[in-house]
């Protein structure tokens, strides 16, 4: 009898551990703003003072492959994006500081301005690469409930600050629990939707002694061609000191 009772308590305390945590996580997650919630979702997908990951790329448009590989080194709205292949890309280099972007690759003289909305390759846009604000470049017009692969999910509907910006409006699925997002729908000014793309968070990252969540892959498909699809595997993330000559317009191409 006395085994049985006690089987049943270990049952009834797990029970009421899970509880608690489940209810301090809600109430965590509560406490938080919308706006808090989406610079949250941020950090997972890079937005620190000072990180530094890799980016495998591959990408089907009208049928033509192509893949490259990079390396990230971002401080908040700051990032250097620097390319190792294919060969004829190699030592290709995009720097966005202060929601400005610019371009070189050896044998330029001088760094090339460009837009974050221009495309790099297949479905994904010289500011997928670079821009992971979406709490500084964007503001949230309204927020409902929702889910996404069964996970609960505060949907954000975000609208560009300005036209530095990498798209106009955003359509985001911000996990309630996890507080990272999940899945993002991508508009013109006129609201039509010309792709989407959705996260996955299998890496992590140590923040004051505790594992976070941090993105390892994003895929990104096209509206109109659904077979036109590119793949951003992401690696190796790790905080580190960045400092402010890793931004230095003047050093870019050096």
């Amino acid at each position: 009898m006395n085994l049985k009772m006690n089987k049943r308590n270990v049952i009834i305390l797990v029970g009421l551990v899970i509880t608690i945590l489940l209810g301090a996580a809600t109430m965590a997650q509560a406490q938080m703003s919308h706006q808090e919630m989406l610079q949250k979702a941020d950090e997972a997908r890079g937005d620190y003072e000072g990180i530094q990951w890799n980016i495998s790329m591959d990408s089907v448009e009208n049928g033509r492959k192509q893949f490259r590989q990079m390396r990230v080194t971002a401080r908040g709205y700051d990032a250097l994006v620097e390319t190792f292949a294919p060969g004829n890309v190699k030592g290709e280099r995009f720097l966005m500081k202060d929601r400005n972007m610019w371009f070189a690759k050896p044998g330029l003289s001088k760094p090339v301005p460009i837009s974050p909305r221009q495309k790099l390759m297949g479905n994904a846009a010289n500011g997928d690469i670079a821009s992971t604000n979406y709490s500084g470049d964007y503001k949230i017009i309204n927020v409902e409930n929702g889910t996404f692969h069964n996970e609960a999910c505060l949907i954000m509907n975000l609208q560009t600050i300005d036209n530095r910006a990498t798209y106009d409006r955003i359509k985001y699925w911000v996990s309630k629990d996890r507080v990272v997002g999940l899945k993002a729908e991508f508009y013109t000014v006129s609201g039509k939707m010309f792709k989407s793309a959705e996260f996955e968070y299998k890496n992590n990252i140590i923040i004051n002694g505790s594992p976070r969540e941090f993105i390892s892959k994003m895929v990104i498909t096209s509206a109109l061609m659904k077979d036109d699809v590119t793949i951003m595997k992401y690696s190796k993330p790790k905080l580190k000191k960045v400092s402010d000559a890793t931004f230095n317009i003047n050093l870019l191409t050096k």
